[in-house]
C-alpha cells in the first residue's frame, strides 16, 4: 500500500498546482491562488496546447485579479495565437485601463495590427506608443516600428527610425548591423557616412561603427577612405571577419592585389576556411596573371564548394589565357555539365574547339549556344563566326537573317555580312553591308577585319573605312 503523503511529495509542484486549480474551476476546493500561480496555470495550459483551459483560467484569475495586466497579457497573446484578433484587441482594451505603458501590451497590439495587414496602423500606433517610453523600452518599440515600416515597403523611413535608435544607444547592435544594409538599399550613403562619421568621433572603440562608415565609403567607390575605415575596425577587434573580406574587396578595385591577398590571407588564419575567401585569392592572382597560383585557390574553392560551376568554369578561363586549350576544355565541361542551360559555358567550350580545329564540334556548341539564348547578340556571333572559318557561307548568310530577326538590324551582323560576302566574291554587295555598319559603329570595324585582316588591303575597302573615320 501506497502513503497518500509519500505521493503528494512525488508530485510535482506544477501537477499539485494545477489539481488545485481543477478543484477551484470544478467547485470542489476552498481557497484561493496568487497571482503568480494563476499566471503559471495559464501558462501550462497553453505550452500543452490547452487553449479552452488556459482561456478559462485567464478568465478565473481575472474575478480576484481584475487590475492583473499580467493575467490580461497572457490572455491577448493566446487570443492572438489562435488568431481571435478582436477578441485579443478587447482584452488589450480592457489591460490599457489599468497600465497605459506596458510594453509587452504595446508590442502585442502592433503584432495584432500586423497579424490583420493593418501595417500603417500599426506604424502610427507604435510612433505614437513611442513617446511614451524611456530608454530601453523605447528603443525595443522603435525597433518593432523599424521592421513595420519594412512591411509597409516605406524603406526610407526604416532607415530613418534606425538611425533615431542609434541617438538613443550609439553601440545598440540591431541597429548598427540594419542601418548599413537600409543606407545602400535607400540610396542614403553619403546620408550614411555623415551618421557615422559622427558615432565614431563620439565612441572611436565602436567597431560597427567603423564599419558601417567603411561600407559607405565603398558604395561611394571611395576605396581609398574605405580602406582607412575597416583598418581601425580591425585594429580594435582583429577577428572581425567581414572587415577584412570587405577590406580585401576595396583593395581588390583599386587594383591593390598583394594587399588585398595579404588581407585574405589574414582572414582565413581567423576564421574557417570558406570558398569564397579563396575564390578571391584565385581571381587577385588570376589579375597579377599567376594563372598557375590562381588555380590552386579556385580548386581550393572548388572542393568546399563542388557544385559551384562558376569556379570551374574561372579555372577553364586561366588554361585558355595560357591557351591550354584542351584542359580549358574540361574545365568548362565541368561547368556545364552542373549547369547544362548555360550559354556563355557553350560558347567557351566552342571558342577552345575553333583553335584546335575541331570545327564541327564547336558549331555544335554555338548552335546549342543559340538555342539556349536566341535573343542574345553574343551567341549569334560565335556561330555566325563559326561558320566563316568553317566555309559555310551560304549557312552564315543564311544565320545573318535569323539572328537580325531575333536581335535586331545591329551593326555587328552588317560587318559580319560584308565579310562573308567578300570571301564570296561579291564585292559590291558587301562594300553596301560594310557602309551600312560604318554608318552605325565605326568602333566596332574589329568585328570585320579580325575575320580577315587582308581585307583592309583593298583599296575601295580602305578608302571607305578612311572615309568614315574622318567623320
Amino acid at each position: 500500500m501506497y502513503d497518500d503523503d509519500n505521493m503528494d511529495e512525488e508530485r510535482s509542484p506544477i501537477e499539485a498546482l494545477i489539481e488545485r486549480f481543477e478543484n477551484i474551476k470544478n467547485g470542489t476546493g476552498a481557497g484561493m491562488l496568487d497571482e503568480e500561480d494563476y499566471e503559471r496555470v495559464i501558462e501550462y495550459y497553453f505550452q500543452h496546447n490547452n487553449d479552452t483551459d488556459a482561456l478559462l483560467a485567464c478568465d478565473i484569475g481575472s474575478t480576484y485579479y481584475p487590475f492583473s495586466g499580467s493575467i490580461l497579457l497572457l490572455k491577448a497573446e493566446i487570443l492572438t495565437q489562435t488568431q481571435k484578433y478582436g477578441q485579443a484587441l478587447k482584452a488589450l482594451d480592457e489591460l490599457e485601463k489599468y497600465d497605459q505603458a506596458n510594453l509587452g501590451a504595446v508590442l502585442l497590439r502592433a503584432d495584432v495590427l500586423l497579424s490583420q495587414a493593418k501595417y500603417e496602423v500599426a506604424a502610427a500606433y507604435l510612433l505614437r506608443s513611442s513617446d511614451n517610453f524611456e530608454g530601453a523600452e523605447k528603443i525595443e518599440i522603435l525597433l518593432e516600428l523599424a521592421d513595420v515600416y519594412d512591411e509597409c515597403e516605406e524603406y526610407g523611413e526604416v532607415y530613418n527610425t534606425l538611425k533615431k535608435v542609434l541617438e538613443l544607444d550609439s553601440r545598440n547592435d540591431e541597429a548598427l548591423q540594419k542601418v548599413s544594409f537600409w543606407a545602400e538599399f535607400t540610396n542614403q550613403l553619403e546620408d550614411s557616412v555623415n551618421l557615422h562619421l559622427q558615432l565614431t568621433n563620439d565612441d572611436p572603440y565602436s567597431t560597427l561603427a567603423w564599419f558601417n562608415l567603411g561600407a559607405a565609403y565603398q558604395g561611394l567607390k571611395q576605396y581609398d577612405k574605405a580602406v582607412d575605415s575597416y583598418q581601425y575596425c580591425v585594429a580594435i577587434d582583429e577577428k572581425f571577419e567581414f572587415a577584412y573580406r570587405n577590406l580585401a574587396d576595396a583593395y581588390m578595385r583599386m587594383k591593390q592585389y598583394d594587399k588585398a591577398l595579404e588581407v585574405l590571407q589574414q582572414h582565413l588564419e581567423i576564421g574557417k576556411p570558406e570558398d569564397v575567401i579563396f575564390e578571391a585569392m584565385g581571381y587577385c592572382w588570376e589579375k597579377q596573371k599567376d594563372f598557375s597560383r590562381a588555380r590552386h585557390y579556385y580548386r581550393q574553392a572548388s572542393k568546399l564548394s563542388p557544385e559551384d560551376d562558376v569556379i570551374f568554369y574561372k579555372i577553364g578561363e586561366t588554361y585558355a589565357r595560357e591557351h591550354d586549350w584542351e584542359k580549358a576544355v574540361k574545365s568548362y565541361s565541368v561547368a556545364l555539365n552542373i549547369d547544362k542551360e548555360n550559354a556563355t559555358y557553350c560558347l567557351a567550350i566552342g571558342n577552345c574547339l575553333m583553335e584546335m580545329k575541331a570545327t564541327n564540334e564547336a558549331l555544335l556548341c554555338f548552335l546549342n549556344a543559340v538555342r539556349l539564348k536566341p535573343l542574345v547578340k553574343t551567341t549569334w556571333l560565335a556561330l555566325i563566326r563559326g561558320l566563316y572559318f568553317a566555309g559555310h557561307l551560304d549557312e552564315a548568310l543564311t544565320q545573318i537573317d535569323v539572328a537580325r530577326g531575333n536581335c535586331g538590324d545591329k551593326p555587328d551582323f552588317d560587318y559580319l555580312h560584308a565579310a562573308v560576302l567578300f570571301e564570296m566574291g561579291k564585292t559590291k554587295e558587301a562594300l553596301i553591308q560594310l557602309e551600312n555598319g560604318l554608318q552605325e559603329s565605326v568602333s566596332k570595324l574589329k568585328i570585320f577585319t579580325q575575320l580577315n585582316p587582308d581585307f583592309i588591303k583593298r583599296s575601295a575597302v580602305a578608302e571607305l573605312i578612311a572615309k568614315y573615320k574622318k567623320k
